[in-house]
Order: structure tokens, then C-alpha cells, then sequence
């Protein structure tokens, strides 16, 4: 039995188109003995029954997945030989599933939530979410952007009364200060770097949430998203936008977090790469 979990996250801008992408990125990490355990997608862009859930459990994967059409869509993939032995299908490996912010209402497919009861470990609470991008500080998709995040925080604070081993990932939007940014005198005031959107980000490390990248020594300029625009990704002209923040005590048990600037380098990528946290069973 393998000592730690891996969970990661990764907008992969069209599941459909990036499917293939997915499988061998999850592959390779199987093969370099390094499985991930538990993978968020964000931004699936496909309705629910275009979901490739059989492919994926052919691979050894089981799913939970939120789609909508063309836009937005989260899941949760899950390695069927990390879970518990209970945990056989999807009904008894997403226990207490969430679709979307609860009380919140809104049509756009941002948010799921389930708790994994993984092996030789008490269950952990996944939360894979896609954070709106919000445009521009003068747009309506900005005022959105800070009423979801809003949302998220009153009820983060209801999900940390109740999981005490809890783990939110995904694309955030928001870089949260300006080593996160490539030239931080280019962006200020503008949307993912406004102080709004990093006040927001602060809130939800207040609440008891901690951004493991930042728990350990990095190399400068690490980034999870370049632009496809004027060659961002070969001039590193990225951001760091796409987080994993852990609740206390899986902080207490993480040994590594890193990003895996691979898959940005395929062929036809999406503009994110893959963000990964290792936590220790014991």
C-alpha cells in the first residue's frame, strides 16, 4: 500500500478535445509510479451524458462529473485502486456528492463536491472547482465573479464545520499575489490580479485553508497557465492561477506540491497544466 495520496487539478479547456491528453498524462504518472489518485477537471465543455465515463473506467478510473454544454463543467476522477474496498462504483466512492454551491443559484456548472474514502486513510472531502473568470473590473461578469465567490466562501465555512480533511482545486482565476504573475506591472487593476479578487483569496486561506505551493520553496516564475497568444508559454509570460488549498489537517500532511509543466508542451494543449498535492496517510 502506497504511503500518500496524490490529488491534482487541471483545466483541460475542452474534455472532448483533450480526452486523450488526459488518459496518457495519467498513464504516465501510473508508470513513473507515481499515480494520481484523485484528479479535478475544470472547464469539460460537454453536456452530461457526453461524459466519456466508460473510457475512463476502462482505465481504471471512476468519475463524478457536472457538464454543460460548450461552457464551464467540473469532475472529480478517481483511481479505483486508491480507493477503500467498500468503495467499488460511483454511488459508494462519491459519498455526500454536491452539485454546484448550494443556495446559490445558477445555471453554469462550476462546482462539485464529494468525499473519497480512500485507502488506509480517513476519507478526504474533494472540491473541483472552475472560479469564474470575470473579463474586467467594469464588466457584469466581474459583479458575478465576486457574488460566486461570495457564495463559495459562506459556504466553505459550513463545509470546514463538517470535513475537517478537506481539499478545494481547480482554476481559481485569480493570481493571488505578484510572483504569481509574470510582469505584475502589466496587469495592475486588471481582472485575476484586482484587489477585490485577491481580498477574496485571502478570505478563503482565512477561513482555515492554506495554498500548498506556497508551503514549500519553489522555483521563481512557476506558473500553471500561459496564454496561447504572442508565444506566452515559450517566453514563460504564465500565471499561477489554478490552486489546491488544504483544510488543517491535511496541511499537517502534506509533503509536496508542485506543478507538472509536461503536458503544456503536447501537441494542441490546453493554455493550464496539471497542479498536484501529495498527502501522507499518516
Amino acid at each position: 500500500m502506497t504511503e500518500s495520496v496524490r490529488i491534482a487539478a487541471w483545466n483541460v479547456n475542452s474534455l472532448k478535445v483533450r480526452l486523450p491528453q488526459v488518459l496518457k498524462w495519467l498513464q504516465d504518472q501510473e508508470r513513473a509510479k507515481q499515480p494520481i489518485d484523485a484528479l479535478c477537471l475544470q472547464e469539460l465543455k460537454l453536456t452530461d451524458d457526453k461524459y466519456p465515463h466508460l473510457v475512463l473506467e476502462e482505465a481504471g478510473y471512476l468519475s463524478l462529473a457536472a457538464g454543460q454544454k460548450t461552457y464551464n463543467g467540473v469532475a472529480i476522477i478517481v483511481r479505483k485502486a486508491a480507493l477503500a474496498p467498500i468503495a467499488s462504483d460511483a454511488s459508494t466512492t462519491f459519498l455526500k456528492p454536491i452539485r454546484n454551491i448550494p443556495g446559490n443559484t445558477d445555471e453554469q456548472q462550476r462546482l462539485l463536491a464529494a468525499t473519497i474514502p480512500f485507502a488506509g486513510m480517513q476519507p478526504i472531502r474533494l472540491i473541483s472547482a472552475y472560479f469564474p473568470n470575470g473579463q474586467s473590473p467594469e464588466s457584469d461578469k466581474f459583479v458575478y465573479k465576486l457574488a460566486w465567490l461570495q457564495a463559495l466562501e459562506t459556504w466553505l465555512k459550513e463545509e470546514l464545520s463538517q470535513n475537517s480533511r478537506l481539499a478545494l482545486l481547480g482554476d481559481f482565476n485569480i493570481a493571488p499575489t505578484d510572483v504569481d504573475v509574470y510582469d505584475p506591472s502589466k496587469w495592475i487593476g486588471q481582472n485575476l490580479v484586482s484587489p477585490p479578487e485577491r481580498e477574496a483569496f485571502q478570505r478563503l486561506l482565512e477561513l482555515g485553508l492554506t495554498d500548498s505551493f506556497r508551503m514549500f520553496e519553489q522555483a521563481p516564475k512557476s506558473f500553471s497557465w500561459w496564454d496561447y497568444r504572442m508565444m506566452g508559454f515559450r517566453r514563460n509570460a504564465g500565471m499561477r492561477i489554478d490552486h489546491i488549498l488544504l483544510s488543517e489537517n491535511l496541511k499537517d500532511r502534506c509533503s509536496a506540491s508542485t506543478i507538472d509543466k509536461e503536458p503544456r508542451t503536447w501537441e494542441q494543449p490546453s493554455d493550464h497544466t496539471p497542479v498536484i498535492a501529495e498527502i501522507k496517510k499518516t
